[in-house]
């Protein structure tokens, strides 16, 4: 595979320039192209430039809209609702997390309940902006079929991530993001892209049979949920938090719904967040430092979120793949 070295700030304003030639204002793109940035920082590779060409035939299908202004709601002082106007999530979470983290930090506990968003990125950098508040983050949301559940060979959950972050003033926050899928689609694409194989147990090919294939997965297969009944549980459970509390489409919804242009279906999110201030009381930081300390000074740990902490340390340029990146300029061509 060839690439080619991108500053971050090259990096930024090839999304921007991508976006806003293909229909977003600069409000919108600005929100996709800084996390699409933070994605290429951190190493999320298949959450970065990866995920453009779909964001912009979903611009220029009309699906997402270029121009959207999400809005908010306070249901209850603990509850907040969210209605996107068919943005882009980065910009649902730019607005909706503030008015989250200040119900939190009133009552203890606050739910962000997301609905008419278009989701396709990592799901870390809203539960650490969550933490930035020096609140517990907790997110999770759906997608279109891709993941049979355990024992079925026909798709029903999104690859259905889940999301946590813990914080720690003064320090970088515990976060983990996680598909309920034994890969991420996008880390399945990627393989397939580069010609890799992927672990036994991550899919099933067009006929039900296991594969090392990626491509047999794409093309007609389905992906497993991690842990077999565990993952699948998990899936099910992020499918309700989702699509049932926050009153969306669940998968299989969001796919009969869809225009099939290859972008994000519409669809739902649900951000928990909790105060560790009001609910655990005085002296919280420390006790839970005690825990994380020796957890971490353990042979052979590793915390979860580290390594995408110590990524984001380097300004270096970082290696896009060199056909990804002369496909995106091609999207400014027309």
């Amino acid at each position: 595979m060839t690439t080619s070295p991108l500053t971050l700030e090259q990096i930024h304003d090839l999304a921007m320039s991508c976006l806003t030639h293909n229909g977003a204002d600069e409000l919108n793109a600005r929100a996709v192209a800084d996390l699409m940035t933070a994605a290429e920082r951190d190493g999320s590779h298949s959450h970065g430039l990866f995920r453009l060409p779909a964001h912009v035939t979903a611009l220029r299908s009309g699906k997402v809209k270029g121009n959207a202004r999400p809005t908010t709601k306070l249901v209850t002082p603990a509850v907040v609702s969210l209605h996107g106007d068919n943005a882009f999530a980065p910009l649902a979470h730019q607005i909706g997390i503030p008015v989250l983290a200040e119900a939190a930090k009133q009552t203890g506990v606050g739910v962000l309940a997301m609905t008419h968003v278009h989701h396709m990125a990592a799901l870390w950098p809203e539960v650490e902006a969550v933490a930035e508040h020096d609140l517990v983050g907790l997110a999770c949301t759906t997608y279109m079929p891709a993941v049979a559940p355990a024992g079925a060979r026909e798709a029903l959950f999104g690859t259905n991530p889940i999301a946590f972050a813990w914080p720690r003033p003064g320090k970088t926050p515990v976060v983990f993001d996680m598909a309920t899928a034994a890969m991420a689609m996008g880390e399945v694409q990627i393989s397939a892209r580069d010609g890799h194989d992927v672990p036994l147990g991550t899919g099933l090919d067009k006929d039900g049979n296991a594969t090392t294939n990626p491509k047999e997965i794409t093309d007609g297969g389905v992906l497993l949920p991690f842990g077999g009944h565990k993952g699948s549980a998990i899936a099910m459970m992020v499918e309700l938090l989702t699509a049932g509390l926050a009153n969306e489409s669940f998968s299989f919804e969001a796919k009969e719904k869809d225009n099939g242009d290859g972008g994000p279906p519409q669809g739902g999110q649900f951000i928990l967040a909790l105060s560790p201030e009001i609910i655990a009381g005085e002296g919280w930081e420390a006790h839970c430092d005690t825990f994380l300390d020796r957890m971490s000074g353990l042979d052979g740990v590793r915390m979860p979120g580290e390594r995408r902490h110590k990524n984001r340390t380097s300004n270096e340029p970082r290696n896009i793949n060199t056909a990804l990146v002369e496909k995106i300029r091609g999207l400014m061509e027309s």
